[in-house]
């Protein structure tokens, strides 16, 4: 809420250099804030009385869509990765995967690990259980286990999360 916007009889006005003002009628913190070419923002709306500081708006909101720009700038964008392994995996195949694994969890990326059994090959779902929790053992350096293994379907999947820098 700013100027003519603000509905409230009565508040405790701010200067713009930060002094309190004390409790004010609207009209006449107005007219302060006008005799200042300055704007009068409602900066705490459920107080009693409301507080309104005095300040130039345009400036305010700008400084505001800055700090949000930073804030979004600095956000870090976390992605899931997928590596399918099976449950009849061979060593040189499982390292490649893994190999790939840890290079997704360097870059800061999380790895989903999926075993789809084929066939018969869903009867002996502990095979597929020992492959991911392997998988889960070989990455234990960078890597915490988000989620355990589960089955879903004909699926077993595991969610590997990159470890927190130290």
């Amino acid at each position: 809420m700013v100027n003519d916007g603000i509905r409230a009889r009565e508040l405790r006005l701010i200067a713009a250099n930060g002094d309190q003002l004390g409790v004010k009628t609207r009209t006449e913190a107005l007219r302060i804030a006008e005799e200042s070419n300055l704007d009068l923002v409602l900066v705490s709306p459920n107080a009693k009385p409301p507080v309104a500081k005095i300040m130039d708006h345009g400036k305010f909101r700008f400084e505001q869509q800055k700090k949000q720009r930073e804030a979004r700038k600095n956000q870090k964008v976390i992605n899931v990765k997928e590596v399918r392994l099976s449950p009849t995996i061979d060593q040189n195949d499982f390292n490649t995967k893994l190999r790939n694994a840890r290079k997704f969890l360097e870059k800061g990326d999380k790895v989903k690990a999926s075993i789809r059994f084929k066939g018969r090959a869903i009867t002996h779902k502990e095979i597929g259980q020992k492959v991911l929790d392997r998988l889960a053992e070989e990455t234990a350096d960078i890597a915490t286990v988000e989620q355990k293994a589960k089955m879903d379907g004909r699926s077993m999947f595991l969610q590997l999360a990159p470890k927190a820098d130290k």
